[in-house]
């Protein structure tokens, strides 16, 4: 039986994460074109099997796809503007970390000039690429990310979340916005056990394991924010005060600066001020609103 041909790619960007996407395209067997502003990066790529174009014009004339992986919105648009001619009739997947209303403009900027979009954002670090547990959710049209799904899906695993363009980089920007909270809270915490002698990582020993117990109460606190009802008659609003009023004073009793902490005083605080102080901690949620 004959071999099914891989499909040909060019990658324009080679930080980290391009360098990576690109290097899992090469493993993957799929002819891969790479283009970088800055000479002399991805030489081991063409070591490999990769080939370099001297100019965008060459990388994005030679494959019907084209993987963006630049710097920002601004760089995609000052790289592909002059050579959108050369784009009309191909497929650009855009994986640049844009907001979600700037992946909608690139998203009608594209189809203004007969290019296929899709935009992505990559739930991973460079390392992971390739490996389980990456993954990169995609918005767009659908029919790009049909046509691509083999080829994306050997990057990572590949999540198509709907025509919206900017939906990919609203679920990326919302998940970071989780992660960097949880990063933050555990240098405040490291910070306080440095007080008294407790080294980081013996910290982040224990702070994994009480972190990963408390993500089981996400999707529980989900369904209360869905709901819309927040009464409840343990650990309100009133309470979370009592706790975090005695975090804020041990955290300066320890030297600590309180610029992670004291943004969810105030607003627990806030509530508690307004009113809510019987009512569930997922409240916070209509507060941020």
């Amino acid at each position: 039986m004959a071999e099914i041909p891989h499909e040909a790619v060019t990658v324009l960007g080679l930080s980290a994460m391009g360098h990576a996407l690109a290097g899992a395209l090469v493993a993957s067997g799929h002819p891969t074109t790479v283009w970088n502003r800055t000479p002399g990066r991805g030489d081991d790529l063409v070591e490999v099997g990769a080939a370099r174009a001297s100019s965008v014009a060459e990388a994005v004339g030679v494959n019907d796809l084209v993987i963006a992986v630049l710097l920002d919105h601004a760089s995609v648009h000052e790289t592909l503007d002059p050579v959108i001619a050369r784009l009309r009739g191909r497929q650009l997947i855009n994986l640049t970390s844009t907001t979600p209303e700037h992946a909608r403009e690139l998203a009608r900027w594209a189809a203004a000039n007969g290019v296929g979009y899709l935009d992505g954002g990559i739930m991973a670090v460079p390392s992971m690429i390739g490996q389980p547990g990456a993954s990169i959710l995609y918005s767009g049209e659908r029919a790009v990310f049909e046509s691509n799904r083999s080829l994306l899906e050997s990057l990572a695993a590949a999540e198509y979340l709907g025509e919206d363009p900017g939906l990919a980089s609203t679920y990326d920007f919302a998940l970071l916005s989780v992660m960097y909270s949880m990063f933050a809270g555990f240098f405040h915490g490291a910070a306080m056990v440095r007080s008294v002698g407790v080294s980081a990582a013996e910290f982040g020993e224990r702070a994994s394991g009480w972190v990963t117990a408390m993500a089981h109460g996400l999707p529980e606190y989900g369904r209360t924010i869905d709901s819309g009802d927040y009464t409840t008659d343990v650990q309100h609003l009133g309470f979370q005060k009592a706790a975090l009023d005695a975090i804020v004073t041990a955290s300066r009793d320890a030297g600590v600066a309180l610029d992670v902490i004291a943004p969810v005083k105030n607003l627990i605080d806030r509530q508690v001020a307004d009113g809510h102080g019987d009512l569930a901690f997922a409240r916070t949620f209509e507060e941020l609103r």
